[in-house]
């Protein structure tokens, strides 16, 4: 029997079983999917967003924790644990020397990408370098790994952890466990039981198409509720972005994001336009624009540029409809003619002259139209135009399980003495709704350590570097 069981395979996890494993304790890792799909949803991340109160390497000047605070407050909308929070932010200043020594690398953006060098650490190789920097380390220090092996069941002695129970019917004792299982964003079933029908009798999930991973279908999630730990969040909220409609239904990845809203605008279906698109920098704003998508009819929308945004964003993997007018596009696109050119030339009409700088919040906005644009508003006015055809883009869920500074799973009130949780089946205590550029991977690697080290902590073992006074200091 081994001292801790870490159910996942993504950051979460693996961060979990490294911990646990430098702390002295035997771990057994178990991956639902097969080898060649290990990583969950981190093999499609790129980034880490990192607290510093001065440049650090790939980090250009300070990003300290207040404006890091104010930039999650905001996305939330304050639906967040500020503890938690306070966290994990703490957490992204401190984190990166220990990747490193796992073999993680980092870069500077790169040209085209998300104005975030002051804020986020890029992985050299994205994330699917990170998860196999973490599996290789994993298996030199003597973390055993099993793929395939899906656990769809947990058994208790009240709060306690005895076993976890796999799809075969293995039943596997350890002494304590960590679940970093992810959430249920690819389990179409739940997906309709969470959104239902909209006002116009339709389902509105049917259209979503899933970023990550096929394997996060939520079977361990869904086992923990119906046995009684405490849930957090709204099963409709999730990380969820505006992606190229022709993106496939599992494992797009961030290629099929597109980009360029901000630099255009965006209508739906019936060729209006829906939200401000200049709202706020793109990396804080972009995941609000899969649930906006979502809210409009059939679930897609259309981002019209012209050839003056060419070159200010990193363009799609797919190519997108072009044409030399207006009218030409609304019909290669399917949209009415009429309405979406009357669409585009009383946005032209209502765009104010000012100094355009996509790198800062402008003075190039709209007046006198409804939704207004705040920021970067230019007249739609040199062909070709380009659109793009978007769907709400599933990343992932944040109904998840309840949890405190250590980790621990809770069951009516209390909290487990051996059973802990991390990543996505936990992201909800500080994501309500919303999101920001790499926080998903602040919070994995965050709790997905703690988890670790409390596991190994109530097995008899101490890791040598995690100062847990500090880490109680910190919750406090």
């Amino acid at each position: 029997m081994k001292d801790v069981l870490v159910i996942g395979g993504g950051n979460a996890a693996l961060c979990a079983a490294l911990m646990a494993r430098e702390a002295g304790a035997s771990v057994l890792l178990l991956e639902g999917s097969p080898r060649q799909w290990r990583g969950g949803n981190s093999q499609h991340t790129r980034n880490l967003r990192c607290m510093h109160e001065a440049p650090q390497d790939v980090l250009v000047d300070a990003y300290p924790e207040e404006e890091y605070w104010q930039d999650l407050l905001k996305v939330t909308g304050g639906i967040t644990n500020e503890r938690l929070a306070r966290m994990t932010i703490r957490a992204s200043s401190r984190c990166r020397g220990w990747m490193r020594r796992h073999g993680v690398h980092f870069q500077p953006p790169l040209s085209g990408a998300l104005h975030v060098a002051r804020t986020n650490a890029f992985f050299m190789g994205g994330g699917k370098a990170l998860v196999n920097a973490y599996f290789r380390s994993a298996e030199a220090l003597g973390v055993e790994i099993r793929y395939d092996t899906q656990v769809v069941g947990i058994e208790r002695d009240g709060d306690r952890f005895i076993a976890a129970v796999t799809a075969a019917g293995e039943r596997i004792e350890a002494r304590t466990c960590v679940l970093a299982a992810g959430g249920f964003e690819s389990n179409r079933d739940w997906l309709r039981e969470a959104w239902g029908r909209n006002e116009r009798g339709e389902w509105p999930s049917d259209n979503f198409l899933i970023r990550g991973t096929r394997f996060n279908q939520g079977v361990l999630l869904r086992h923990m509720i119906d046995a009684g730990a405490d849930a957090i969040g709204d099963p409709t909220q999730a990380h969820m972005v505006a992606i190229d409609a022709r993106a496939p239904l599992y494992d797009g990845g961030i290629c099929t994001r597109i980009d360029c809203v901000s630099l255009g605008v965006v209508v739906n279906r019936d060729g209006e336009r829906f939200y401000d698109e200049g709202e706020d920098f793109w990396p804080k704003r972009y995941a609000i624009w899969g649930r906006l998508v979502a809210q409009q009819p059939g679930q897609i929308g259309y981002s019209i540029i012209d050839q003056k945004a060419i070159g200010r964003f990193m363009p799609p993997v797919f190519p997108g409809t072009s044409a030399n007018t207006l009218g030409e596009l609304a019909r290669k696109l399917g949209l009415p003619e009429a309405t979406f050119v009357q669409t585009v030339e009383a946005f032209n009409a209502a765009c104010r002259p000012g100094s355009f700088d996509h790198t800062v919040l402008d003075d190039c906005a709209t007046a006198g139209i409804a939704p207004a644009k705040t920021h970067w508003a230019r007249p739609l006015d040199t062909p070709p135009y380009i659109g793009y055809a978007l769907r709400p883009g599933v990343t992932f869920t944040y109904l998840g399980l309840r949890v405190n500074e250590n980790a621990q799973v809770y069951f009516d009130g209390r909290p487990s003495p051996n059973l802990f949780v991390a990543g996505e089946m936990m992201a909800g205590n500080v994501l309500g709704k919303g999101y920001t550029a790499g926080v998903g991977m602040a919070i994995g690697t965050a709790f997905g350590r703690i988890a670790g080290v409390r596991a190994a902590h109530a097995c008899g073992f101490e890791h040598p570097d995690f100062d847990m006074e500090q880490s109680n200091a910190i919750a406090s």
